[in-house]
């Protein structure tokens, strides 16, 4: 049983997220069957659950269930626990959740209530910092939901729609560059083959006036030009300059992937004998560490570990080279930890004689 998606998903759950599951499995909003709460505990007690154990512990309190009724069981609390899983993630976003309630309003007729939350929604999307394209997307829907409301009153006022229009063509450009400069990113790493060529009217598109003043796409733009022309070092510039400036505009895990990009210039640079961009590479390890952008739930790549060594050594930045290997060292993976840590700290002592 250790190897079912049942148990492999419970064994994904921090203590405090089973503390929290215990109270929405013993919700009747949620559960009315105690046998899976019974089911439940008896899983997360027993590292490797035999099913001739779980079927013993359940007859324990119940009819004695045979392995098909077991299996039931089983998927009754997987949807469950993934119902938790959804409802966990949908209430840890205050924006969406105030946008549910804005259309649950709407449905309801409760016009006063639906103007109410509308403000509520424009006040709290307008008075937090990112502005990245799902800023943008959940404006879009708020406006969909307002000419929802209107346009029963007042259909042949066209303003809203065309706001709509504008904000749609924001999202859609936003993200379409960032997958322009994700696969043109992968085609450098890897050297594979880009499909078709450069979509060059989504790139006219965008530099448009009321596009490019947008920071979610100016930034993907000055992205999209420094892979585009690795050697005109002025894109890049410009592109370190706003991921410097303007961090607070993106969420961490945008701001890790366009770390990530901008250091891969610079790795495709030294590889072409640029070598002061060992400065410029060590100036955004830094940056992104300090800042926590290069870390995957609070984790450090193993391999981001030895390049940042590697690069401080070049540099003869020993002091802080000392002060990453030790700091970051339990940020590594338990099972590369130490043989990391050795072989960087020997490098260090190697380099300081």
């Amino acid at each position: 049983m250790e190897k079912s998606t049942l148990v492999r998903l419970i064994r994904s759950f921090s203590s405090i997220e089973l503390r929290e599951l215990r109270k929405f499995l013993n919700s009747p909003f949620f559960n009315q069957r105690q046998d899976l709460v019974v089911l439940f505990e008896y899983l997360v007690a027993n590292h490797e659950p035999q099913k001739k154990n779980v079927l013993q512990h359940l007859a324990d309190s119940y009819d004695p269930p045979d392995e098909q009724k077991l299996r039931l069981l089983m998927s009754y609390l997987y949807n469950l626990l993934e119902r938790f899983v959804a409802v966990k993630e949908m209430t840890s976003d205050s924006l969406h959740l105030q946008l549910s309630l804005l259309s649950g309003y709407r449905k309801r007729g409760l016009t006063d209530a639906f103007d109410r939350a509308a403000k509520n929604l424009e006040k709290s999307l307008n008075a937090q910092p990112l502005r990245n394209a799902s800023f943008h997307e959940i404006r879009y829907q708020l406006l969909w939901e307002a000419h929802q409301v209107a346009y029963p009153q007042n259909p042949t006022d066209l303003t809203p729609l065309r706001e709509l229009s504008g904000v749609a063509d924001i999202v859609y450009l936003a993200q379409k560059l960032r997958l322009i400069c994700l696969l043109n990113s992968h085609q450098s790493v890897y050297q594979s083959e880009m499909e078709g060529s450069w979509d060059e009217e989504i790139i006219a598109r965008a530099e448009e006036e009321q596009f490019a003043s947008q920071p979610v796409i100016a930034a993907y733009l000055h992205c999209y030009r420094m892979l585009r022309f690795p050697a005109e070092e002025s894109h890049f510039q410009i592109f370190k300059k706003l991921l410097l400036e303007q961090s607070a505009l993106f969420p961490e895990e945008e701001m890790h992937g366009l770390f990530i990009l901008a250091i891969n210039y610079c790795v495709r640079r030294l590889n072409t004998g640029g070598d002061r961009y060992f400065r410029e590479a060590f100036d955004l390890y830094k940056e992104g560490l300090g800042k926590g952008y290069l870390l995957e739930d609070g984790m450090l790549s193993r391999f981001t570990y030895h390049n940042v060594v590697a690069i401080g050594l070049r540099l003869g930045e020993l002091d802080w080279v000392r002060y990453f290997i030790n700091e970051y060292k339990n940020r590594l993976e338990k099972r590369y930890r130490e043989s990391a840590f050795s072989y960087n700290l020997a490098r260090l002592e190697y380099e300081s004689g």
